[in-house]
This record gives C-alpha cells, structure tokens and sequence, in this order.
C-alpha cells in the first residue's frame, strides 16, 4: 500500500491578542502525552497523560482511551498512583498496565477489562516490573525485572552492614512470564547478564531481546541482539560488535531482523543513526537507506513485509517514511511544520498512529490509515484560545565556515518587526539531540521568556543530529570545533536582521546546552548573563565522575588514561582552561543526585568563578537527578533564572510566582 505524502503544515502567523500570556504555573500544569497504542480493531487507542499534581509535587500518570473515528476520549485509570506501559490483550478485551497501588512494594502488573470495572492484580512480583508485554494467545504476559537481593544481602542492609562494590552492586535483569489465568510465573532467562527491551515475532513463536554484562549504561556497547523461542530454548546472538543497537524487530517471515545503531556499513561508531538489516541467524548487517543522510528514530516492517516504514529526525522537524524494499525507494508520509512524538504502527491492520507537536500544540494524537492523518484527539486546543502564545519560526544562517546551520526562533509575545528586543539563547542537550518545533518546556520555559519581552534563539549547533553525518561528526576528535561559533554565528544573523539588541544578550541551557554555557562565557564576554544548569568545565574530571563515557570516549579520541592519552584535547576542550577569560555574571544550577554531570562539575564551575571574583551563586537541588521530577525545582530553577535575567539585562526585580493552591 502507498500513502499519500500527508502534508499538515501549521502556519504561523500574528498571534491573536488573548487575555494574558502563560505563566510559569500554566506552563508546568500543560500535560504531557505519549505511548500510544491502537486497539485490535482499530477503533480505539490507549494512551498515557501525565498531569501536574502540586500536592504530591510531581506529575502523575494515568490511562486514557480516545476513539479513532469519534471524539470519545475517557479517563481509565486514577490519579491516584501512576499507571503506564498499557497494552492490548490480543483480542482487546482486556489492557494491562503497570502501577504501584495500595500495599505494593514494587511496580506490579494490572489487568482490567476494556468494558469498564476495577484493575485486578495479577502479578506479586519480588521485585518492580517492566516492558510487561501480551504473549499471542493472550494466556501469559512477558515482562523484565531484576533479580531479589539475597536472604544474607538483606539482612546485612538492615544492620547497615553495607559497604558495596562500587559498579558491582547492581541486580541483573532477566525475562519471566506470568499466567493471566492463575497468576503462575516462571523464569525464562537465567545467569550473569541483563536482558533488556523485549519484543515478538509476528507468530509469537521467537522473542526478540538485548543482552548486555549488565545493566549499567555502558554496558550497551557490549549489548548484543538475541533471538529466542518463547520458552527460553534455542537463544543465540543474532550481532557480535561494540556498538548499541536498537528497535530491533523480525521481518514477517522470521527470516530478517532490523535494527537501528549509530554505525556506518563498516561498523564505526558515531555516525547519524542507520537502519540495518541483518539474518535471523546472525551474519554480515547491511545498511538499508544508502544516502539517506538523517537520524533515523524507530523503525517497523510492513504487514507484508515487502517495505519498512521509519520515522526520521530531519533536523528541527520529524516526518514518517516508507522504504520499499524491492526498487529501494523512499517515500516522505508526513511533511509539515511539527515534530512527530510517540508513534505506533499497527501491522495487523498496517495504520498508524502517532502524536504531533506544533508551535502551539503540546501532541495531540492523529491518526493514518489509507490517506493523509487525520486529528483525533484535542487535549491542547484549549492553549491558543486560553493564552496570548508566542510565535515560532525557523532561522538559517551561515557557520563561521560557511556550513549551512539552521534552529528555532521563538518571537515575543507581540512581536513588533523593526524593533530590536534582548535575546535569550538556549542550546540543547544531547549533544546528539535537535530543537525542534514545540516549545512547552519547563527547560526552555520559552513562553514565560517570550512574555518577558526575550527573542528566543535554540540553535541546532553542529553536533546536533538530523543534518546528514559531517555534521554531527564535527566533535568527534574535538567536541567545541564548530559547535560554539555556530552559536555566536547565529547570535550575530539575528543581529544582522534587526531582531536582537546585541547589548543585552543571554546564554542559558541544561546537560550539553551547559556545557556550551560554560564554553561561551570563556569565549566571549558578550553575554549580560548566564545560566550554566548540570553543565561539564573540566572534561578530564568529568570522564570518571558521570556514570557514562560512551560518547566521550570518541569526541576526544580515547581515554584520558590510556597510553599516549590524548590529554591535550581533553584539556584544550575544558572550558575551565580558560576560566580566567569570564566576566559574565553567572549562575549555576545542578542536581544533587545528578551522576550523569554530577554536581563536582559544577562546584568546580563556581569556585573558579568565585576565586576569579565573578558574579556567581550555585543552587544545588536536593534528590534530583540528571531528570528533574519534583514540580516545585522546576518551578524554582524558572524562579532563580529569571530573577538573574532580569537583574543584568533590564536592571529590574522579577517577582517569584509561587506554588498554586491545590
């Protein structure tokens, strides 16, 4: 089957004036929407929401089913205790879903009929369960967990006899299965590994799974793709490299396996990522999409098997495409001026589902079948009628080497052409990430700036994926090489144009937009202000302290410890070797249980700052890790910025909104 290139652009144009912009609180209290999953029949779809709940000070998840050809939308589960992962049984009368509820002590299974009445319990396992997955006939869920601690480490705990390993005190994670009639489990994979992401062929017959050493994240250079009967017999390794690989899935006919990994056809790593195909049986990968030159995201074969439909990042939007496998040809299925967020395809009736955010849409969910996608749900309508909501644009420049560089603008809130207005500059994290269309954000918190009077500019800086391999292979041997100027290029376009007051410029940005925060305030003292939030200054520190060193390892060319090690590119790509150079006032954020850019990197950041006699003040944040989770440090780091912003830009107080009532 072809589809028609589904084309739903969002045009923007002049806001209309409403009765007020949207406030921090409104920004943080804007739902959050995603796996969705489409029934059996095709006439319904689950989904999962996570909304705002200032009194427990965190989102909570909860369930909801919407009709693919009406406008029914219902709410499934409370908001009592979060529910995710829901999935279909096989002849959809029944969902599962996983939730903490009540007494448990560990995320169980639920089961609940489609019809309505109370979710039952059907697991009790001894530890938290995930990726929990219906078997063909509906008589048995799959799902992970790791294993329990022993009777004699439980007991030491509670002594607090409990000095560890560091690295060894990990639990592997293995596959069990669980009777949906009698609540019987069983054990399918055993011995010193993790399993991790779970998938079936077609029949039910093979599952298809991830083994790694164990489950920390480095381990997925040495995670390789295995198949599987679904009672654990005939397993074997289906890849033998060093490089992760994801979203694997058997072909139809359980001859083929694809799967996406970040290689090039001869296996090196750091490259956009590819799509692969490769022998059940194991064998020679071969790279499906030639000069297809993008970051491909996810990928599903065809009900036929005959064509793979994936979904690509093409910079600062995502779009849907179609391989045919036979003449090799690429067809474009979405096109417009969005992202598309969680998407499903659905091979027993070969339709799709998936959301789309847009300048002035959170993602609400559309729908595809045999013509162009049709809009099903409405959850964010209300946006652009409740809020005076800013503008938003793509802006393309000229890097300092000419490489065309491209991101997104965020205008203010009635947004006047020929006046020049302050300019907040956020960078994203990753780096192997894009801005893209979509601005809700507690991040970015780019409506709360844009009603402030700020042009907001999200550069996708070199290194960002979604512009073809050259480009995000830019930091490989030297991760600020083009990166930073394509910021400042950017800076001085929307100068150039009339746009920005060069005078009252600002930097801010999170995990890798930190890390060019704390770059740029070396490199130039054009900035009033700064905002450096979990953001590296000493990548020589930072290589042992984060908890993963994947990427690092081949922007600087090897370790820091090796032999011959190529320290000088660690230390020449410190923004701490030129510390002495910032004048910038500049604020630092950081989580206190952050161990992916833990708070060393910052303390390290503002005692340079300190020492050199720079405006600085450091917040670290109590339990939050690289993620943030509670709403009031969300809230407060909005809080703390603005209040700096503010300050060295305009001169002015910001007035803190506070925690609303419940």
């Amino acid at each position: 089957m072809k589809y028609i290139i589904a084309t739903f652009y969002i045009l923007i144009s002049i806001s209309t004036v409403h009765s007020k912009p949207m406030s921090m609180n409104e920004l943080l209290n804007v739902p959050l929407v995603g796996d969705a999953q489409l029934s059996p029949d095709t006439k319904s779809m689950l989904f999962v929401k996570r909304t705002a709940d200032w009194q427990k000070n965190k989102h909570v998840s909860t369930i909801w089913r919407a009709g693919t050809g009406d406008d029914s939308l219902i709410q499934i589960t409370s908001n009592i205790s979060d529910s995710t992962a829901p999935r279909w049984s096989p002849d959809g009368s029944k969902i599962l879903f996983l939730s903490k509820r009540g007494d448990d002590e560990n995320t169980q299974i639920y089961v609940m009929p489609v019809s309505g009445g109370e979710a039952i319990r059907l697991s009790s396992h001894a530890t938290s369960v995930s990726s929990a997955e219906w078997s063909h006939d509906g008589s048995e869920i799959y799902f992970l967990a790791s294993n329990d601690k022993s009777d004699e480490q439980k007991a030491r705990e509670k002594v607090q006899d409990d000095i560890y390993k560091f690295e060894q005190n990990y639990q592997q994670r293995h596959l069990w299965k669980i009777s949906t009639s009698d609540s019987t489990e069983q054990r399918i994979t055993e011995g010193d590994f993790t399993v991790s992401r779970l998938s079936f062929s077609r029949d039910g017959n093979k599952i298809i799974h991830n083994r790694g050493p164990n489950p920390l994240l480095d381990a997925a250079l040495e995670t390789e793709i295995w198949i599987m009967s679904n009672d654990g017999s005939d397993a074997h390794p289906v890849t033998d490299n060093k490089n992760p690989e994801s979203w694997a899935e058997l072909s139809p006919d359980n001859g083929s396996l694809i799967y996406i990994s970040w290689t090039d056809e001869n296996d090196q790593p750091y490259f956009e990522n590819n799509l692969f195909i490769i022998p059940a049986s194991g064998g020679k990968a071969k790279q499906l999409l030639g000069n297809f030159d993008y970051d491909i995201q996810q990928a599903h074969w065809s009900d036929d098997g005959n064509s793979i439909y994936f979904k690509a990042n093409l910079g600062v939007h995502n779009e849907l495409f179609e391989l045919d496998l036979d003449s090799g040809e690429i067809s474009q299925l979405t096109n417009g001026e969005h992202t598309v967020g969680s998407w499903q395809y659905s091979p027993r009736s070969d339709q799709h589902i998936m959301s789309v955010r847009t300048a002035h849409n959170n993602g609400d969910f559309w729908y595809m079948a045999a013509s162009d996608p049709v809009k099903i749900t409405n959850i964010y309508d209300h946006l652009s009628d409740d809020f005076d909501l800013p503008d938003q644009g793509v802006v393309r420049w000229k890097g300092e080497d000419g490489v065309d560089v491209e991101g997104m603008i965020i205008y203010p809130n009635d947004y006047k052409e020929g006046t020049r207005y302050p300019l907040v500059v956020q960078t994203h994290g990753g780096p192997r990430a894009a801005d893209q269309w979509g601005i809700y954000s507690s991040t970015s918190y780019a409506t709360v700036l844009a009603a402030k009077g700020y042009v907001i500019l999200r550069p996708n800086y070199r290194g960002s994926v979604g512009y073809g391999d050259a480009f995000v292979r830019d930091m490989v041997g030297s991760y600020f090489n083009q990166s930073h100027l394509d910021v400042m290029t950017g800076i001085d376009h929307l100068i150039n144009e009339g746009i920005v007051d060069g005078d009252k410029l600002v930097k801010m940005g999170y995990s890798a937009g930190g890390h060019m925060t704390n770059k740029l305030i070396t490199f130039t003292n054009r900035f009033k202000a700064a905002s450096s939030a979990a953001g590296t200054v000493n990548w020589i520190s930072m290589y042992s302290q984060s908890d993963t060193r994947i990427y690092r390892t081949p922007w600087f060319g090897g370790t820091p410890w090796q032999e011959d090690a190529p320290i000088d590119t660690y230390w020449d790509h410190s923004p701490l070797k030129d510390i002495s150079n910032v004048t910038t006032p500049t604020m630092v954020i950081v989580g206190g249980a952050d161990v992916r850019v833990p708070k060393q990197q910052s303390i390290e950041l503002y005692r340079a700052l300190k020492s050199n006699g720079v405006d600085t003040t450091l917040y670290i944040v109590p339990r939050e890790q690289h993620g943030w989770r509670e709403l009031r440090h969300r809230l407060s780091k909005m809080n703390v910025e603005m209040t700096w912003f503010e300050k060295y830009v305009h001169g002015r107080d910001f007035e803190w909104e506070v925690v609303p009532e419940q």
